[in-house]
């Protein structure tokens, strides 16, 4: 390992994490869930950081198994490790230092100062988050490094732990761990201390096999007539015994048999059984105890039959393991009192591990009327099932099945998305119970559709593909595929049941698929197979294939019954990340069509604009560009707390009350006030016409920043409720963040927004975004700023420009909230497009404002609009010397249309009527309305402004 520049917990939110937790602050966004937990024990546990409770117990024994196991495994991972000076640390099943093998100088002087050596307890209640404490809390491998140890004194190392568990029972038998120094630590030594751990159980199971083997041996002893192998002339005249004539007993029987010795070795206090059995004739069977020449203890079940079918000599043999409720047995117990439950296979059925061998015991000698017991049971006599507490070859099965499911029920299903779950499919059965899984869907799913009927030749995708090795000549990831109907998964797509091929060269209806293909496939080793529709709710998803190729065994039917769980299993995830890919496509494209569509046209600023989608749902961000009276424009960024439909919902909710309050042309502060108290209303489900509004009718948070800029003035008006401030790129690069006080967020009420503004140089950039931009689990707000600063002090980028580099500096891959980005750069209109005259309140000045106007538009070359000009100018003068205060003044705008503007001292507001025949007056507005696009009335604080605009010719 080459150590790191900068060790990995000096980055982000983990610097501190561990103070702000002691001072009873959130860190969940910043800490790995695992150490978090630990952290959480170790408080409760009432352990102090500076002070941890050290206990040192010298002289520590492991059991006598555990050392001889797990020696070698110790000694190859220290002389591999010699190099990169980390050390090997073997504790018992409390977490306590038994061995410490390895490292280099440094790191042992360290380990020496804290003590941790032999004797060392490392138990997380003691010295609080470690490799071997928190790797025995949390029952799996663990990785700490650094910072996330609550003990002070372990902070410069890393670590990872793994336990060691008696492969037949499950416990905990020991803690394996590897220690180094905090800038050499990787997460990757999780695996390798994971392996070895394997390594030490896999030695721990041939320990077992060799007392099951000494058992048999020992059974094999127990009589004079039950050693040695049958000759030819013995099994002869076995064959002239009671049962010579009935023929070898059936599948139902010997079924029949071993449930009943299974019930037997259950049962302490019986040890005779008679079984009448289905095919004829009486069974008798007999339990009794066997002990081995080390002192291994075990009980086997002898079977003979009555006047019926022989018991066949290749029945298989299997050990036992023990009940779950059974106590340990005494050394001085009785025969026939050990409890026990069998699990045994079908006769004649391949069993796949060789961890646990199947023995065939030979009969006793010919002529033999009793054993050597003298229980009158006779020569007849077989042994069915044989075992030792612990131990039972099929239970070890089974109990790696169950592991096996468990895994699954964590591991599939950890997103929400269709492929990823497929693949986590694959990986979870590749190769602990297959070589080779497929995983075949059609697009519809992909998309989050509704799969529809599948069966032969339906068109499917290759979604997940989970190998051992990459020789496997089967479709790859993204091929389609279309399967023939004698193929078994179009077989089982058909029947919606699974298919189970056990030898894929006997298969011909596999192999049409693709002759050619499938024989380099059977070249590459893949012999047999299962495949399994994925079926949820009711409905075909796609169809599931396992191929097995170097497990030499092929599959059988409690395999075809474990695939069925699997497939059961993540056919229901795949259909709940289908669930979630609809409403998420549905969420989007209703956002979308919430959001702008194209440019607003307007002249007062050059606008540039993204929004990004999170990954984990279609949010509440918005954006806008709002052209306003005067040629001025509103600039608006908001963020509705939550995801999905109801978010996308109110998002669009508030964007077009922001449309209806700007035709209002209601100033920044007014404006706001309005939005937040129509959110408290829409909160307290005001408005719904139903009795009862729902319960997720209310908006819960939303933040908004509203700004104002004004082309002609270059001033720009700015306030917010709750949102991120702005950032202002002035035209040589500086970059700074706009000053604005904080409102509180929408729809909480009571308090003022307040405004900012600001002067603007022509060229400047006006910068306005949602938290998603610089905020995440890996960093805060306040780094996220920096970094934003950092990116726009550029002066010769475009908005285009200012956008993309924003987006490559500060987005992930896969960004956790949505973003919306909005970058504004500043035009002025110069005097030449402004005309303006202040003009006292007296009636003969309306005759010089006529001229005025008729004058500056012949400067412009628009004469074309003189007339109307002329009337909408007099018209408005004169109302504002009648009906107004003060001074009045009149203003022409050249900008994408021709604006007049009137202004004068009065807050009333002109009310457009339609005058009767026989007034003198009370058409003047009508007059304008007549003669031009839009009119309006806007507010200042000095009074108020009526607007006119007629298109350019």
């Amino acid at each position: 390992m080459i150590p790191l520049s900068v060790a990995w917990d000096d980055i982000g939110g983990l610097v501190d994490a561990h103070e702000r937790f002691l001072a009873g602050a959130r860190v969940d966004s910043d800490v790995r869930a695992p150490v978090l937990d630990s952290w959480k024990r170790c408080r409760y546990a009432g352990l102090r950081p500076d002070r941890p409770a050290a206990r040192y117990a010298p002289d520590l024994v492991l059991d006598h198994r555990l050392l001889p196991a797990a020696d070698p495994v110790l000694k190859d991972l220290s002389e591999s490790f010699a190099d990169v000076g980390m050390t090997v640390v073997f504790c018992d099943a409390r977490g306590r230092v038994v061995q410490r093998l390895g490292g280099a100088p440094r790191l042992r002087d360290l380990l020496d100062e804290v003590r941790f050596a032999p004797g060392f307890d490392a138990s997380e209640p003691v010295v609080g988050t470690n490799g071997v404490g928190t790797a025995l809390a949390e029952r799996g491998p663990v990785y700490v490094a650094g910072r996330e140890h609550f003990a002070d004194c372990l902070q410069p190392f890393a670590c990872a732990g793994a336990p060691v568990r008696d492969p037949l029972s499950g416990h905990i038998e020991a803690v394996l761990d590897l220690t180094c120094l905090r800038d050499q630590g990787d997460p990757t030594m999780v695996r390798l201390v994971r392996e070895a751990a394997h390594a030490i159980e896999a030695r721990l199971l041939e320990q077992a096999t060799q007392r099951e083997r000494a058992l048999l041996a020992a059974y094999r002893r127990a009589g004079p007539r039950a050693a040695g192998p049958l000759t030819e002339p013995e099994t002869a005249a076995v064959g002239r015994g009671t049962s010579q004539d009935c023929g070898e007993l059936g599948r139902i029987d010997l079924a029949l048999l071993r449930e009943r010795a299974e019930e037997l070795i259950a049962s302490p206090q019986r040890t005779l059984e008679e079984v009448t059995l289905p095919g004829g004739g009486t069974a008798v069977l007999l339990r009794r105890q066997v002990m081995g020449a080390a002192g291994e203890t075990g009980v086997v079940v002898e079977v003979r039959v009555l006047g019926g079918p022989r018991v066949p000599w290749d029945v298989p043999v299997v050990p036992v393991a023990p009940a779950a409720s059974a106590a340990p047995v005494p050394a001085d117990a009785a025969p026939g009192t050990v409890p026990f439950v069998s699990i045994a296979a079908a006769p004649g059925v391949a069993l796949p591990s060789p961890l646990s061998p199947t023995w065939s015991v030979p009969p006793a000698g010919p002529g033999a009327v009793e054993d050597g017991d003298g229980d009158g049971l006779g020569a007849d006599r077989r042994l069915l099932l044989v075992g030792e507490p612990g131990v039972g070859r099929l239970a070890l099965l089974a109990r790696r099945r169950l592991e096996l499911l468990h895994d699954a029920g964590g591991r599939i299903g950890t997103t929400l998305d269709v492929a990823r779950t497929a693949e986590e499919l694959a990986e979870v059965a590749v190769p602990r119970f297959a070589d080779f899984a497929a995983v075949d869907l059609p697009d519809s799913v992909l998309r989050g559709d509704e799969p529809g009927p599948l069966g032969a030749e339906s068109p499917l995708r290759r979604v997940a593909l989970g190998a051992v090795h990459e020789e496997s000549h089967l479709y790859g990831v993204g091929d389609k595929v279309r399967y023939l109907p004698s193929t078994p998964q179009a077989r089982c797509l058909e029947s919606g049941g699974s298919v189970l091929e056990p030898a894929l060269t006997e298969a011909t209806g596999w192999t049409a698929q693709d002759p050619p293909g499938l024989e380099r496939v059977l070249s590459a080793g893949i012999h047999s197979l299962i495949t399994v529709p994925l079926r949820a709710r009711g409905a075909t998803l796609g169809v599931v294939s396992f191929y097995r190729s170097d497990k030499p065994a092929p599959f059988e039917d409690d395999d075809l019954s474990l695939a069925q769980e699997l497939a059961g299993r993540a056919a229901v995830c795949i259909d709940n990340a289908r669930l979630y890919t609809r409403e998420h496509n549905t969420a989007l494209t209703l956002q979308r069509s919430l959001l702008p569509r194209g440019r607003a046209e307007q002249s007062a600023v050059e606008a540039a604009y993204r929004y990004l989608p999170a990954q984990a749902g279609v949010g509440g961000d918005w954006f806008d560009v709002i052209p306003l009276s005067g040629a001025r424009v509103a600039l608006v960024v908001g963020d509705v707390v939550g995801h999905g439909l109801h978010a996308a919902a109110t998002m669009g909710r508030l964007r077009t009350a922001v449309h209806n309050f700007c035709s209002l042309d209601l100033p920044p502060d007014d404006l706001l006030t309005h939005l937040d108290d129509l959110v408290g209303r829409l909160d307290r489900g005001e408005g719904w016409e139903m009795e009862n509004a729902p319960p997720d009718s209310g908006i819960v948070g939303a933040t908004c920043l509203y700004a104002v800029y004004d082309p002609v003035s270059r001033h720009c008006t700015l306030t917010r409720a709750g949102h991120l401030l702005p950032a202002v790129v002035r035209p040589d690069g500086t970059a700074e963040f706009v000053d604005l006080p904080s409102g509180p967020p929408l729809g909480l009420g009571g308090m003022p927004f307040e405004t900012v503004e600001l002067e603007l140089p022509e060229g400047s950039q006006l910068v306005l975004y949602t938290d998603g931009l610089i905020e995440d689990r890996h960093q805060d707000i306040d780094s996220g700023l920096d970094r934003l600063r950092c990116v726009l002090a550029r002066a010769d980028r475009t908005p285009e420009d200012t956008c993309e580099a924003v987006l490559d500096a500060l987005l992930p891959d896969r960004p956790s909230d949505d973003v919306a980005l909005l970058v504004a750069r500043t035009h002025a209109l110069g005097p030449e497009r402004v005309a303006q005259w202040y003009l006292p309140s007296e009636p003969m000045v309306v005759s010089r404002a006529r001229a005025a106007v008729i004058e500056q538009l012949s400067a412009w070359g628009l004469d074309e609009l003189a007339f109307t000009t002329e009337l909408v100018a007099s018209e408005l003068v004169t109302n504002a010397i009648r009906h107004a205060t003060g001074p009045v003044q009149l203003r022409l705008i050249r900008d994408r249309a021709l604006i007049c503007e009137v202004c004068d001292g009065s807050s009333t507001s002109p009310r457009l009527r339609r005058a009767k025949s026989e007034d003198e007056g009370g058409r003047g507005l009508f007059l304008v309305a007549q003669f031009t696009d839009r009119w309006g009335t806007r507010y200042s604080h000095e009074g108020k402004i009526i607007w006119a605009e007629q298109p350019l010719p």
